[in-house]
Formats: C-alpha cells, structure tokens, sequence
C-alpha cells in the first residue's frame, strides 16, 4: 500500500536533497550578518547641519520658535491700515493656518467683505512684506460680524474716525457738460401733443361700438316682482306642451286599441 506525499512532504525532501548537495560541493549556509551603523559623538566637532545645530541649542535652552500665526494676528492691524486704510477698525484676524497659509478675517458688513475681497492681493502683498516669515497666501473672509467696542482702537488710531463718518455726507456735484447735455435732452424733447381731429374720431368710433353692441345684446326688461321669470315661463310651457303631448298620445293609443278589438268581430260575421 502506498501512501501519496502532501505538498508539505515534498518540500521537506526537497530541502534535504539541497542540503546534501550544497555539503558535498564544499558550501556552507550562514546567515548573513545585519550591518548596525553607531554615531559616536566626541565633544561635539563632527559636521552637523545649521537647522540641527539650532534645534538642538533651542532644545537644550527650552526655546521655542516664534509663530508666524501670532505675528501676523497681532500686526494685522498695522497691515489693514497699511493696505486698505479706508477699512481700518472694520475688519479683524481671527486665525491663522501655518500649513495652507490662510487667514481668516471678519468684516462688520457685507460691504465691508466685498471691498475686502477685492483688496486681497493687496492685503495679501502687505502682510508678507510687513511681518518677517508671515507665508500669507490666501485670504478667507467670513460672515460679518459687529465689532466689538473698545477704548483701545479708538485710542490708537483716532485719524480714520473723521473721515469714516464724512465719506457717506460727501456730495459730489455733476459736472458742467453732464448738466449741459441733460438740459439740452430736454430742450430737444417735445411735449406730447395730441391731434383735436384724431380725438373726436376716436370718440365716434367709441359711441358707434357702444350702439352695437347695445342692439346686440339689449337689456332684458324689468320683471315685478309677483311675475315669473321669463325663464320660468318658459319652464311652465314647455311642461304645459309636455303633458298635452302625453295625452294626444294615450288618446290615440286607446283609439288604435279599441279598433284592434273591433276587427275579428267584424270578420267573423263576415264569414
């Protein structure tokens, strides 16, 4: 009885069959050996980076490094009144994305946002020259929101208020030519005049349609109260020859019964 080998099995012979070839041609199987690289530092005078000789000053000092996020939130004001001066103390940072770059701001009207929206290139430029390692490159206006009040804006920056409250006063005056060409446009413009002879004809044209359509369609006359309805009247007919009808037709349908019954009788004397 023969047994047939697994999978597993063969594979085993076949180890051992490479094995013993391997030793009868004089080889060896060794595993080779993990190559482990040490750094060994001694008193510091191997080559090192700049950024890795800072961090690892700043490390060993507890420094931390400065974020642009905080320089660019607090400088932000300087930067407002830098690029878009007419906005300044209606618009605030409230934050920062290192990564993206982004800042968001918050205006306190819509009208505010769009004119900041339309400034952004230049609120943008302001803010990468002005603040050291800023990396502002997109600028995300939110939903307005009121400012709030505080001593501190208006002590800081008292100039802007003056000019803020008289932009919506100012009027400006059109100019002379402006002035001179609407006046001439209603110089040129004649009155609107209406012909005596085309009036009065259509007034007949108005009476003779008027006339038709009375004789087309003439007022039904005034019905008194204890009288029917000329619809009712014709109601009452109309039932009146119904039931006449009715009686003419049971009249002759007797009649042509009784002369039915009448003619055997006379056939049979006949006969």
């Amino acid at each position: 009885m023969t047994t047939e080998l697994s999978g597993v099995d063969l594979a085993r012979q076949a180890l051992v069959a490479a094995r013993e070839a391997a030793r009868k041609n004089g080889a060896t199987s060794k595993k080779p050996k993990r190559r482990t690289t040490t750094v060994v530092r001694r008193d510091g005078r191997e080559p090192l980076g700049l950024g890795s000789a800072i961090g690892m000053m700043m490390t060993e000092r507890g420094m931390v490094a400065p974020v642009a996020g905080g320089s660019i939130l607090a400088h932000f004001d300087a930067v407002l009144t830098a690029a878009v001066p007419e906005l300044t103390g209606r618009v605030r940072a409230v934050a920062f994305d290192v990564e993206s770059g982004r800042l968001d701001v918050v205006p306190d009207a819509p009208a505010c946002g769009t004119q900041l929206r339309w400034s952004a290139p230049k609120l943008i430029a302001t803010a990468n020259e002005r603040v050291p390692g800023a990396n502002v490159r997109s600028l995300h206006v939110l939903a307005p929101a009121a400012m709030k009040a505080g001593p501190a804006p208006a002590a800081a920056d008292p100039a802007p208020q003056p000019a803020i409250s008289a932009a919506p006063v100012e009027r400006r005056t059109p100019p002379e030519g402006y002035r001179r060409a609407i006046e001439a446009h209603r110089q040129a413009a004649p009155p609107s005049r209406v012909d005596p002879h085309i009036a009065q004809a259509v007034e007949r044209q108005s009476a003779a349609m008027r006339e038709l359509s009375r004789r087309a369609f003439p007022e039904p006359p005034s019905v008194p109260d204890d009288v029917p309805a000329p619809i009712e009247q014709a109601r009452i007919h109309r039932r009146r020859q119904a039931a006449a009808t009715e009686a003419a037709a049971l009249l002759r349908a007797r009649a042509e019964k009784v002369g039915r019954a009448q003619t055997p009788r006379q056939l049979g004397q006949t006969a």
